[in-house]
């Protein structure tokens, strides 16, 4: 009798949790397209980024010529990349593009397509803790820096070019660390001319760097170790010269 009055309480417990679960919106397919695009915009507004896009895709496919479409379609690229669904968000977006070649809206699309390159790059946890992660690949991170390249070209005045600009300038910090972590990994297993190849990248493409000294100091040791003396008594005074405080080599 006892096990049956446990079994009686858990079975009521699951019952009332089930009854008090709220319903998930249904499309209603009597309504217009405004109003059921709105009732899409409340739910992606909310934060409830799979439900949204469950009901920006029932509108799209309703009303696939409709004046809301390329509406339609921007807020699926958002609930995409916010939804996490990476692959989705970029194939979206590429499809707004190649459709829509002289939208207004394409600085802005421009723009997410290099957020979610970016964001294609992140490990979350390693970012949490604070963890280099230069060493990583950088793919996506280099698309992004030729998105928001784009974007700045082509939409100078856009409201979304500020912010470009400034992730650009992250973007450029991360590649030139991910090739120095690199160089030095050639350069302590012997590999010197790879190592010096990779610092001359980072001063030929990374002038601006606040790492051009150690990609410099990387190429001295390289071309030391290569026994390469006149480039290395070149780029020593390079370094010498832009960085006359340096003591590693003097």
């Amino acid at each position: 009798m006892k096990l049956k009055f446990i079994l009686i309480i858990l079975m009521s417990i699951t019952l009332s949790a089930c009854a008090g679960k709220p319903k998930p919106e249904q499309v209603n397919p009597t309504q217009t397209a405004q109003g059921q695009y709105q009732q899409a915009k409340d739910v992606l507004d909310a934060g409830l980024y799979n439900r949204a896009i469950e009901l920006l895709k029932a509108v799209e496919s309703r009303f696939p010529f409709g004046p809301l479409a390329r509406q339609v379609q921007l807020d699926l690229i958002y609930a995409y990349h916010q939804a996490g669904d990476l692959p989705q968000a970029l194939a979206s977006i590429d499809r707004f593009i190649r459709l829509n070649p002289n939208q207004p809206d394409l600085d802005y699309v421009y723009y997410m397509r290099g957020l979610t390159n970016l964001k294609a790059d992140e490990n979350a946890f390693q970012e949490f803790f604070g963890i280099d992660r230069a060493d990583r690949d950088l793919s996506s991170t280099r698309q992004a820096f030729d998105d928001f390249k784009i974007l700045l070209n082509s939409y100078p005045e856009s409201k979304y070019a500020a912010d470009a600009k400034q992730r650009m300038v992250m973007i450029k910090d991360t590649l030139a660390r991910h090739e120095l972590l690199v160089a030095d990994y050639y350069l302590r297993r012997g590999a010197f001319l790879a190592a010096a190849n990779r610092g001359k990248y980072v001063v030929e493409f990374y002038r601006d760097s606040p790492l051009i000294e150690q990609a410099l100091e990387i190429m001295v040791e390289s071309y030391d170790k290569l026994g390469l003396d006149k480039l290395k008594s070149d780029t020593l005074q390079v370094l010498q010269l832009n960085f006359p405080q340096n003591s590693r080599f003097r």
